[in-house]
């Protein structure tokens, strides 16, 4: 098939860890594990404090249809329960449990018995996967949906991040899994055909990959170029499909479920093993890391104990991030802990944690060259500058993906993406005051065609 590729940029890729095997760390003394770590309602906590509780047991069942259970990834007591400070600057409650050093495993966890598709999902459900790749969207609710509108599964193993390689070393290393994944996202979607995106500078990705889909009818592993953001679902799907989620709509719209290589390797570990998600694999590199590697991390894990155990700084961390250097988060607190959809962990000098100096937009529309989505960034810039939110209606900023791409090209070094951030919460809210203001017109057009009627 004949697809002609979205823009994007080339970033520098710095897989440095790609030939890293990732190392598991011991249970750190204490976890904090948020009730949050999904898009959706908060989970409902089970336990109390002085609860003991052993690795893989439920601490907190889902708040509502789109939300997520979460288990312990420690054995030990729970020993509070507290507000933290999130990785994303809010405010989260969590479980505070105390490990004692063994990691003892629930002795009532069993594989689920998935005969349906219904057993399907409430088995993606019940093992707490969630989008690994970075969004934290339940998975049991993007699968469920009528398998007779699924055309196409996508799965992404684009990775076009810089340094994060948490999902190449997952599809070199469990790539078994992966393929027994695919396989039950086969028999129970029932998908025309199966795409694996992998960028191709990850050839022993796709060689091997290759090598495990050749006699699997449906399956194809698409060798996509190194071109960011190759990973973003609308990128992918239109790069590996043909196909064009228009705005507003979901990709089941157009027959496509895009899913992460570490998610689907997830839903399976759990349908064979019973075990839920209660570790992740992190990526730890950066220019202040002294010897970036992949660490298996117990989740709740708080970010000073990872980057410890992986060998410490060679210099001070001017800033972290989770995830990668383009759509990744900023924080400022090493007692952060490692969430279901941490993949990397940043941690960057001086020298590249500063800033360029910004300077005057040039004209030269390379912002709106490079966007995947054509849209027009500069003009974005200017009219939340003079505060005109009806024209950044007009502009679609509302469907920018935040990838980054524009202040990356951007000759001037303006902060395109963080404006653009910024402007769709000016229109959100210019929206909401043009919906509250038509509901009380209208609500004072009824009451005066009451009173009329009144009078009459």
């Amino acid at each position: 098939m004949a697809i002609k590729l979205l823009q994007g940029v080339h970033v520098p890729h710095r897989k440095n860890t790609a030939e890293c095997v990732p190392v598991r760390m011991p249970a750190p003394e204490t976890v904090r594990i948020p009730m949050s770590m999904h898009i959706g309602a908060p989970a409902k906590p089970v336990v109390k404090p002085g609860d003991e509780v052993k690795v893989g047991q439920l601490i907190a069942e889902a708040g509502g249809f789109v939300s997520s259970p979460i288990y312990s990834s420690v054995s030990g007591k729970v020993k509070k329960f507290e507000d933290i400070l999130m990785f994303n600057g809010s405010y989260c409650p969590a479980a505070v449990i105390e490990s004692d050093g063994e990691q003892a495993v629930y002795e009532e966890l069993k594989a689920p018995q998935v005969e349906s598709f219904q057993d399907f999902i409430e088995a993606v459900k019940n093992s707490g996967v969630v989008g690994l790749g970075g969004a934290g969207f339940p998975t049991a609710v993007k699968l469920n949906t009528d398998p007779s509108k699924v055309d196409y599964i996508c799965v992404n193993g684009a990775e076009c991040e810089p340094y994060i390689t948490a999902d190449t070393r997952t599809m070199l290393d469990d790539s078994q899994l992966l393929v027994d994944g695919i396989m039950l996202l086969k028999k129970y979607l029932q998908p025309e055909k199966v795409y694996i995106g992998i960028e191709d500078n990850k050839p022993q990705c796709i060689l091997k990959l290759k090598e495990l889909c050749k006699d699997i009818e449906g399956v194809e592993v698409s060798a996509l170029p190194a071109l960011y953001p190759q990973g973003g679902e609308k990128v992918l799907i239109h790069n590996t499909t043909g196909r064009i989620v228009p705005e507003g709509k979901l990709p089941i719209d157009v027959g496509c479920i895009v899913i992460n290589t570490t998610t689907t390797v997830a839903i399976a570990r759990y349908i064979q093993t019973g075990m839920p998600l209660v570790e992740k694999y992190v990526t730890v590199d950066g220019s202040a890391v002294k010897s970036p590697k992949n660490v298996i991390a117990p989740i709740g894990t708080a970010v000073k104990d990872v980057i410890e155990f992986a060998g410490g700084l060679k210099c001070e961390a001017k800033k972290m991030i989770f995830g990668g250097l383009m759509m990744g988060i900023s924080f400022p607190d090493e007692n952060a802990p490692v969430v279901k959809n941490t993949n990397a962990i940043l941690c960057l000098d001086e020298k590249d944690a500063t800033p360029p100096p910004v300077t005057a937009c040039i004209k030269c529309g390379r912002c709106i060259a490079h966007c995947p989505l054509n849209l027009m960034p500069a003009n974005i810039d200017t009219a939340y500058q003079l505060n005109r939110p009806e024209e950044l209606k007009a502009l679609k900023v509302n469907i920018c993906m935040e990838c980054g791409c524009c202040a990356f090209a951007c000759p001037a070094k303006r902060p395109l993406v963080q404006v653009n951030k910024l402007a769709k919460a000016m229109l959100n809210k210019y929206n909401a005051e043009q919906k509250a203001a038509a509901e009380k017109a209208k609500a004072k057009e009824e009451a005066e065609k009451k009173e009329a009627n009144t009078n009459e």
